[in-house]
Formats: structure tokens, C-alpha cells, sequence
């Protein structure tokens, strides 16, 4: 290993004193002026990643809905996952060590991951469209560059992109091609093909308005809008060329504040969607006649996917092994459908997409969705070729029952001063910590009918997210308002006490 040239490089990219990070569920997230040296080590890390498993790695330069002047950064594992637990904390450690300690933090690594130092390196780099990005990937570059491996820089590209990308190459390019052009034409066909057998409505044109969050889906849309059917039509709203990143729009504002984007006037049944800044997540809406907003989430989502699919499974007579994976903030109307109704087995996990992936692996159809969009459909092989052979089969118009699911929840943020005081269990349904918390949402929660509530640090900067559902909205808005009074209480709540929610 070139230690010489780690240093070299690493002196242009100083750790700022004092600085104290987390790899958490979505990697590094804080102020894009903290992460130079960041991105540098990771560049570093990545190599080694990709000599232990003689694959290519993905770095990827985002900080998803996060506000502009935010940047992080993440590492694709060699089939588009995200980076195993194991490496999450070498990159911890790594991104918090003295300069004086590098040296001996690569050595170990590389010891106890029987790194060969002398092992071919390919590490792939992509980027969103905030202004810190160009720089901040560069001095991913510098990191890969430091230990000698090969890089190709995708420059602008959206979190998906980088993922399957990284995917094709390492599987020889069996799942697609490993371009931007690849990825488009491979979701257009697929789109093409599903849409072939949708029921019509007596319009040959399907209209859709999509917020970008002013992010890189904008562009990526307008790239890829010659793949798609000419029957679709599509209105991008928040393109970029006005507004900040994340301002007022996108997945995660329209999710949190149950309206639509700025920007974006919608007339009763129109079709409209949002992403967030890295394009990984989408959540769709309408208004309508009576001019009420309606969000259909990821709960709602999965549930739409899971129904088609356990629908054609029903109807050609197979029996595979199909489930979908929730989290704690799924809505508990949603389980109950799938379980109920449906007899789909529902498993609950961890928050986080990695959690949700590596437990929708176990199934031959796993069907997963957050509530705030992240979220795919995964087959296995065998399901792959069943499914093929349904597609091709299938002839008449599929009629799909909207999951009747319970909409009286909120999802509210408390500023705290170390989010690390709340340690939870039970996939981050009860709170361990601090004594006395959960005793008091419990206590909560019996005030109201057909409730529930928890709360979860965090995984990128110093807040708790308070969940709630209960019978009616004021219900659930009260007892959310309730709960955050007692994380700020006895959580170390700053500022000003949280207010009613109006």
C-alpha cells in the first residue's frame, strides 16, 4: 500500500477538529463544508471494498431530501446494495480518525478483510445536482487515486441510476447495460410491457405532473422522456431552473405536510407524483372532486403492487413464496389489509432499506416500500421466469382494489440535543431509552381510540421523528403533539417547546 501517497493526498482533504460522524442508514449526511475529508476516505475505502470483493463499488455524492446545503455520501455494495453492517463501521472509523491514525486504520482493514493489496480496484462515482457535489466528488477521486484503482465518474446521475449501474457490471452486464442509455431503455420497455395490459378508461393518453424537488430527477427525465410510450404524457414541475433543492417540495415535504409542492396546482383526479433530490424516492397524490388530498404513499404502494401481484398469482394457479416487508412507521390499517384481506405475509424490520432488501431476499416475490418511497419489488430467479410466462399469458385488463387503509396518521420532527439519548427495539417500535419514555407513550396512546405512537432517532442529524395514528386526524395530530412534549421533556428537547400541530 502506497502510504506516501495517502498522506500526500490526504493532506489536501484535513479533517476539520473536533468533527464527529456516523455511517448511518443513508451513510454521511451533514453541512457539505464538513466533508471533504470524508469523501476522500471513502474514495479510500471504497478500493479496498472492491479488492476484498473483486467488484466494483459505488460511491454516491447525495444527500437525498436533505435541505441544499447539505452533501453525504454512500457506498453501493457489488449487486446495487447498500454497504454491508461490517464495512459501516470501518467507514465510521475511517472518517472520524486522526490524520496520524489513517495508516494504521487501512492496515487493519485490510487484515482482518484479507484485503490483496495488489487486487484490481473499480470504484464507480455519480453525483446530484447540489453545487457542492462537483467538488466533494472530486475528492472522492483524489481517495480512489491514492491506493492506485480504476474509477469511472457517471458524473450527474440520480441514487437508482448508480445502483443498477453497479449491478450490470458486476453481473456482466446479465441484468442490463451498464450506462445511463441501459437504464433507460430497460425501464421503458418494462414500463411499455405493463402498461400494454392496463385497463383503459376511454383516454389513449395517460397525463402524469411529476415534482423533481428541483433535483436530478428533472434532468433524468428529460433524458429519458424519448424511451417512453407516446401514449404518456408528462409535466415536470420544480425542474431546477427556479427554486432550491428540496424547497417547499418533493417526496418528503409533500409526505410530511400532506399538500401538495409548490408550484404544482392539481384539478380533481389528475395524476401527480413526487421525487426527493436523489430521485430514490416517489409518493403519488391526487385531489379529488371535492378538493380533498389524497396521498398515496408507500404503504399504499406496496400494497396496490402486492394485490396486483398476488392477484395473478391467484388466477393462473401458482403458490410462490411472496411477502411484503414494512417498518415501524407502516400504517397499521396497510398490515391489517395485506394479513387480513389479502393473506399476504407482512415482516417487519429495522427502518432502512438495506433491513428491508436483505429480508425481502428470503422470499421468492418480496415486496417492499416505506412509507416515504423508498422501496422496490425483488423475484428470484424462479419467480422471474413464472412472472415472464404470466406477462406473455396475461390478456385481460388486470382490476386492482385500492387498499382501504386508514389515513389518520401524522409524522412529526423534534430538535433534541443528542439524538443518541433514545435507543429503541422491537424493529424501532419501543423506546429503551431514556427511562421512563416509553412508559409515557404507552400512557399516552390509551387516550385515544385505535392508536399508536413511537418515536426514532434519527439517522442523520439531531432530531426524532414522532409517529401517530388514532381514529380521527385530530386525534392523531393530538396525540402526536402529546408525545413530542414528552421526548422534549425527557429527551433533552431544545428551543422552544413543541406546539399543537394546527
Amino acid at each position: 500500500m502506497d502510504f506516501e501517497a495517502v498522506a500526500k493526498y490526504s493532506a489536501l482533504h484535513l479533517k476539520p477538529a473536533g468533527l464527529s460522524l456516523q455511517y448511518g442508514t443513508a451513510g454521511f449526511r451533514t453541512k457539505a463544508g464538513h466533508l471533504d475529508h470524508v469523501m476522500y476516505r471513502m474514495g479510500l475505502l471504497a478500493v479496498l471494498r472492491s479488492r476484498q470483493t473483486k467488484s466494483t463499488i459505488g460511491v454516491m455524492v447525495t444527500a437525498s431530501h436533505n435541505p441544499e446545503e447539505d452533501n453525504g455520501v454512500k457506498l453501493v455494495d457489488p449487486l446495487g446494495e447498500m454497504l454491508t453492517s461490517a464495512w459501516e463501521e470501518y467507514a465510521t472509523r475511517l472518517a472520524n480518525a486522526e490524520e496520524q491514525e489513517i495508516q494504521s486504520i487501512l492496515t487493519e482493514i485490510c487484515q482482518k478483510e484479507a484485503v490483496k493489496l495488489h487486487q484490481y480496484a473499480s470504484v464507480f462515482i455519480g453525483r446530484d445536482t447540489r453545487p457542492s457535489s462537483e467538488k466533494l466528488s472530486q475528492s472522492v477521486i483524489d481517495g480512489v487515486s491514492a491506493l492506485g484503482g480504476q474509477y469511472h465518474d457517471y458524473g450527474l446521475v440520480t441514487t437508482p441510476q448508480l445502483h443498477y449501474m453497479v449491478c450490470c457490471q458486476n453481473t456482466q452486464e446479465h441484468y442490463g447495460k451498464a450506462t445511463v442509455e441501459g437504464y433507460y431503455q430497460k425501464l421503458s420497455k418494462a414500463f411499455g410491457e405493463l402498461t400494454k395490459q392496463a385497463s383503459s378508461s376511454g383516454d389513449d393518453q395517460m397525463c402524469l405532473k411529476i415534482d423533481c424537488a428541483n433535483g436530478i430527477g428533472a434532468l433524468k427525465l428529460k433524458e429519458m422522456e424519448r424511451n417512453l410510450p407516446k401514449k404518456l404524457l408528462i409535466h415536470l414541475y420544480n425542474d431546477g431552473t427556479k427554486e432550491k433543492l428540496n424547497h417547499l417540495c418533493g417526496a418528503d415535504f409533500v409526505k410530511v405536510h400532506q399538500k401538495p409542492p409548490l408550484g404544482l396546482e392539481i384539478k380533481p383526479n389528475e395524476r401527480c407524483c413526487s421525487f426527493d433530490g436523489d430521485a430514490d424516492r416517489i409518493v403519488y397524490y391526487y385531489n379529488d372532486t371535492a378538493g380533498h388530498f389524497h396521498l398515496v404513499d408507500g404503504d399504499k404502494i406496496a400494497t396496490l403492487i402486492s394485490t396486483f401481484i398476488k392477484e395473478l398469482l391467484m388466477k393462473i394457479g401458482q403458490t410462490l413464496k411472496m411477502a411484503v416487508i414494512q417498518t415501524a412507521y407502516a400504517n397499521g390499517s396497510s398490515t391489517r389489509y395485506l394479513e387480513e384481506t389479502m393473506k399476504v405475509p407482512v415482516h417487519c424490520t429495522k427502518t432502512g432499506v438495506k433491513h428491508l432488501h436483505h429480508k425481502a431476499q428470503e422470499f421468492d416475490i418480496g415486496v417492499y416500500f416505506e412509507a416515504n418511497g423508498h422501496g422496490t419489488v425483488l423475484f428470484s430467479k424462479a419467480a422471474e421466469e413464472k412472472i415472464r410466462h404470466m406477462a406473455k399469458e396475461e390478456k385481460e385488463n388486470q382490476k386492482r382494489e385500492a387498499a382501504k387503509m386508514l389515513e389518520n396518521t401524522i409524522d412529526l420532527i423534534n430538535q433534541i440535543a443528542d439524538r443518541r439519548v433514545i435507543d429503541t427495539t422491537d424493529a424501532e417500535r419501543r423506546a429503551v431509552t431514556p427511562a421512563g419514555l416509553q412508559e409515557k407513550i404507552d400512557e399516552l396512546v390509551k387516550k385515544y381510540r385505535v392508536s399508536r405512537a413511537f418515536v426514532r432517532p434519527s439517522g442523520t442529524e439531531d432530531v426524532v421523528r414522532v409517529y401517530s395514528e388514532a381514529d380521527t386526524q385530530e386525534n392523531a395530530d393530538s396525540l402526536a403533539h402529546e408525545v413530542s412534549l414528552a421526548v422534549y421533556h425527557l429527551a433533552g428537547g431544545i428551543g422552544e417547546p413543541p406546539q399543537p400541530v394546527c
